[in-house]
């Protein structure tokens, strides 16, 4: 199968994706009528919120209430007020994330990157080497765009000290995870979608992780350090959120360890408090 029989492929898995979300919130199909990016953005929009709210509010019901003071102590539990102020930022950038993934599917659609459709057209070896490729590439950027947003002083006033208010425990939830400048959050999934440009790469496998990253940021920012070796658990995303300094990646320590920014919650607890 070649050319736009091709992708059409990727045409009929949008199609399936947008039927399962918005059937059930747009009855009679009128969401068939919309223009197809309106319709990808709208999806990822539905998505995007439901995951967000549903998750943050199991997470903290379980970690702050019927687990209250098991993984923390009363002292770093948040406000109320506080994880709605995150909710409230989250909610306002939400538009504006969802226009990445729905970018990304339109340039898919088109040919443009070098996505592959099933994972049976390369192979399970082939495949499980490009998602490692993949997933290191997408580290090393979101390490680099996450230290640039703090080392360069426009960056970080005007865009990334939005989300640097939650800077103790008791002001840090898995609802912060999103509470982010649009354009911050954007330039931090960006790794994701210019990936595809390089790296062959499995168009679900691109949609579910760039889902995945609503679950691990609301993860890091949760406070409870997992102690599982090499992955950037929240342990060591609070002290980048008290510190400024450290600890800037993402799923995992090895870009702060090769680049000299590592500090381990383990080594130094007082200074964490």
């Amino acid at each position: 199968m070649e050319g736009a029989d091709y992708l059409h492929l990727f045409v009929e898995e949008t199609d399936w994706y947008n039927g399962v979300v918005l059937d059930a919130f747009i009855p009679g199909g009128a969401w068939k009528r919309l223009p197809r990016p309106l319709q990808s953005w709208l999806r990822n929009y539905i998505g995007g919120t439901l995951l967000y709210l549903v998750s943050g509010f199991l997470w903290c019901l379980y970690i702050y209430y019927w687990k209250r003071n098991v993984y923390l102590p009363k002292d770093a539990i948040p406000s109320n007020k506080a994880m709605l102020l995150q909710i409230i930022v989250a909610m306002k950038a939400m538009p504006w994330y969802c226009a990445l993934p729905t970018l990304s599917e339109y340039m898919v659609e088109r040919g443009w990157t070098r996505c592959f459709s099933s994972i049976t057209e390369v192979g399970w070896p082939a495949y499980v080497a490009y998602l490692t490729i993949y997933l290191v590439f997408v580290e090393f950027g979101i390490y680099w765009m996450h230290r640039e947003l703090h080392d360069i002083k426009p960056l970080y006033k005007y865009l990334h000290a939005t989300h640097h208010i939650y800077n103790k425990q008791n002001t840090l939830s898995p609802f912060a995870g999103l509470a982010f400048h649009p354009l911050d959050g954007i330039l931090q999934a960006l790794p994701h979608v210019i990936a595809l440009f390089i790296v062959p790469t499995q168009f679900m496998t691109h949609v579910l992780l760039l889902f995945f990253e609503a679950l691990w940021t609301a993860n890091i920012h949760d406070c409870i350090h997992g102690k599982v070796w090499p992955v950037m658990g929240a342990g060591y995303h609070t002290i980048h959120h008290t510190t400024y300094r450290h600890n800037y990646g993402h799923y995992t320590i090895w870009m702060d360890w090769m680049f000299g920014s590592l500090r381990d919650p383990e080594e130094e607890p007082k200074k964490v408090e």
